[in-house]
């Protein structure tokens, strides 16, 4: 009797076995919760302390980055945190640090009033200045329909809007929550006409 109760207590445990290991394989992964997702989400923190009159240009020009790409959100530091584009107002022309700027790294942005004195938007020299500081070089010369070519269009350009190229750049760049290898290139662009 003690033989045949060992079998079948043998017997079950391997049904048992069996069927979890059927049930493990044929159960699709779980999808990832939206924490994980955003976890993927490069931030970059941006202070604009510095940048008196040209708080709702920075505010548009970071609103237009952060609905047109999904790997990267720029986030206003808090008051007293470092900040990894630091973004100031100056009486030249605009200008930027060339990223991909990681977290952790620094990369400052000048938003010139000399290039406002010519009539050029506000708004688009912000975004224009932010795509450098995630890693996007001048397209110049280029049509307005490109955020890139900076001044090349002209005064009456007034696209803050990265085209689909330059969206597909940064978020490849920040892609899986990585950014590139390649740290801030460390030049400074100057986005004279």
């Amino acid at each position: 009797m003690p033989h045949s109760f060992w079998l079948k207590a043998v017997g079950a445990a391997a049904a048992v076995t069996l069927a979890a290991s059927v049930a493990a394989h044929a159960a699709p992964p779980p999808e990832p919760t939206a924490a994980e997702s955003a976890a993927a989400v490069v931030t970059l923190r941006y202070d604009d302390s510095r940048a008196g009159g040209w708080e709702a240009a920075i505010t548009a020009g970071v609103a237009s980055w952060n609905q047109n790409v999904a790997n990267v959100r720029l986030v206003e530091a808090a008051p007293g945190t470092r900040a990894e584009i630091q973004i100031v107002a100056t009486s030249g022309w605009p200008q930027a640090t060339l990223g991909p700027v990681r977290p952790g790294g620094l990369v400052r942005v000048e938003l010139g009033s000399q290039a406002v004195a010519q009539g050029y938007d506000k708004t688009r020299i912000a975004a224009h200045e932010l795509g450098h500081s995630l890693g996007l070089p001048d397209t110049k010369p280029g049509p307005c329909s490109q955020l890139m070519s900076g001044s090349s269009p002209g005064i009456s350009c007034r696209n803050a809007v990265p085209n689909a190229t330059e969206r597909a750049r940064v978020d490849s760049t920040y892609a899986n929550g990585l950014t590139s290898l390649t740290p801030a290139d460390g030049r400074m662009l100057v986005d004279a006409p």
